[in-house]
């Protein structure tokens, strides 16, 4: 086995979705996967807690920068905006891995399991949101309803991405923050 090589959470990475690709996450084993990646079941649980992790272990970089985006922003950036340029930033951070995002939807797709894991990822990003606002003054309510708005938005625009040959993630994400807001202002409703 070549457990001494470089590289080894991308090796599991990579092992891991085409198993489940292949056969599909629940009939995929943690044993399979570190097989697969030349390296022992020991050096899977180094790195990810369980078989579902694969998926997931990003998750906490990601709410970082979506965090210090809202933190960074200056203080005169409306709560919206300021949400909206942390998902832009999140969007120019997963624009290189489309095709992995797109795998990687397919499989949560798929289980109701993975599903709830995602939706529990989601919902941990809009609370990280809101109390980096509320830490800027923005009102309880004000910065709750902006943060569970940007996720909103993040969602359909992914999704749209992953759907769409737009190749321009940022993009569309800026985009949709438009549409919303243009939703909100009264403009285009019909």
């Amino acid at each position: 086995m070549g457990r001494w090589e470089p590289n080894a959470r991308g090796r599991l990475v990579q092992a891991a979705m085409e198993l489940y690709g292949e056969r599909g996450y629940e009939q995929t084993t943690v044993a399979e996967i570190a097989s697969r990646a030349g390296l022992t079941e020991r050096t899977f649980f180094r790195h990810f807690a369980d078989k579902r992790e694969v998926l997931f272990w990003g998750g906490g970089e990601l709410q970082e920068l979506l965090v210090s985006s809202v933190a960074d922003a200056p203080d005169s950036t409306a709560p919206i905006d300021a949400v909206a340029a942390a998902f832009e930033a999140a969007a120019a951070q997963l624009q290189e891995r489309r095709e992995h995002s797109r795998q990687r939807q397919a499989i949560i797709a798929a289980n109701a399991e993975l599903r709830e894991r995602e939706l529990i990822k989601l919902e941990s990003f809009a609370s990280a949101l809101a109390d980096a606002l509320r830490l800027r003054g923005v009102a309880d309510t004000a910065a709750s309803l902006a943060a569970e708005a940007g996720v909103a938005v993040f969602k359909i625009a992914f999704v749209r991405w992953l759907a769409t040959g737009q190749p321009d993630f940022p993009q569309l994400i800026r985009e949709s923050f438009d549409e919303l807001k243009a939703l909100t202002a009264g403009a285009g409703v019909t």
